[in-house]
């Protein structure tokens, strides 16, 4: 009889960055983050482990994936094999809710939903916080969107204690509206990019320093509802984390002409008395932190600069779930 279970996993976008492992086996970080899970950006996932299969199968938006992708998956589902001892291959179909047009990465919620769903299927019974200790050996930022709202990323020790806490739900007037500035791939990867700046940027350890601190003020900035300082917090860690990438060798930047009229869109928009706080992490896309009030006056401000299909108003999202029968059954995941 398959083991079957359907999960979906919102992602996550960091205010305080992870921006360096220092163990790159178990994805260990160099520094604490902190994110906020958004409600827009989604992945459905679901796992079938069936002792009739011979290996495992990865299917991605409806398209059955090569050997490369796919012994990703079967790598990851090892490490809930070995905590259920068990040798059953799995069927995994995995839908991302993330506009094409936006070029916006989903590992995040691809490997939270993948770790949820495998979680359910084997009979695991793993707590959210272990769970976010696997999740976090399939992406990084995927530890962060086992939980809803915002959500620390603690660095922890070792690979057991380095896993994620619900910091505050975000029921609060908070949202973003995402700027899809390119969704061409990039020159330099998020790891290799994280790994020349680790080994060769002078500006690095500072970085991890100011990161630390960084993080109790948003934390504190947050328990107040302070959102003016939320926004300052997060925008200062962003700009300091791709000031790093300058001073590695060789440098290299992720910024493009797009991401700076953004960035001067909302500079233009707190002059105007509209608080808004932008966030970019590796790629060009730019995130407006804003309150979710104001964020139809401020998608109309980019609007002058952006085609529609390029802003995302999103709100706050929750952790992860089982998907309901109704949910499923738009995939046909119920044959």
């Amino acid at each position: 009889m398959p083991n079957k279970a359907c999960v979906r996993a919102h992602t996550n976008i960091a205010l305080i960055k992870y921006w360096g492992k220092r163990d790159e086996t178990n994805f260990l970080p160099m520094n604490s983050s902190l994110s906020l899970t958004l409600d827009k950006l989604y992945t459905d996932t679901m796992v079938v482990f069936d002792e009739a299969l011979p290996q495992d199968f990865f299917y991605l938006n409806g398209e059955q994936q090569g050997e490369k992708e796919t012994q990703k998956i079967s790598k990851f589902l090892d490490l809930f094999r070995a905590e259920k001892k068990t040798a059953l291959r799995a069927r995994v179909e995995s839908i991302n809710h993330v506009p094409t047009a936006a070029g916006l990465a989903s590992s995040a919620s691809a490997f939270a939903a993948l770790a949820g769903a495998a979680n359910l299927a084997l009979g695991l019974d793993l707590d959210p916080q272990r769970l976010s200790t696997f999740a976090r050996r399939g992406s990084g930022s995927a530890t962060r969107s086992i939980y809803g709202g915002f959500v620390e990323w603690d660095m922890g020790t070792c690979s057991d204690d380095s896993f994620a806490v619900p910091v505050d739900d975000a029921g609060w007037d908070i949202g973003m509206v995402i700027v899809a500035v390119n969704q061409k791939a990039k020159e330099v990867s998020s790891r290799i990019g994280m790994k020349r700046t680790v080994e060769t940027s002078p500006f690095y350890p500072a970085w991890v320093e100011s990161a630390k601190k960084d993080i109790l003020d948003i934390k504190a900035a947050i328990a107040a509802k302070d959102f003016i300082r939320l926004g300052e917090i997060t925008e200062a860690n962003g700009m300091k984390m791709h000031g790093t990438m300058l001073g590695a060798e060789p440098p290299f930047s992720y910024w493009e002409p797009d991401s700076i009229v953004a960035i001067k869109t909302a500079q233009a928009l707190r002059k105007q008395g509209i608080p808004c706080y932008v966030t970019m992490d590796a790629g060009p896309n730019v995130k407006v932190l804003c309150r979710l009030s104001q964020a139809e006056t401020i998608k109309a401000a980019f609007l002058e600069h952006f085609t529609e299909d390029k802003l995302i108003i999103t709100k706050p999202g929750k952790g992860i779930r089982e998907l309901t029968e109704a949910e499923r059954a738009v995939y046909n995941w119920n044959d």
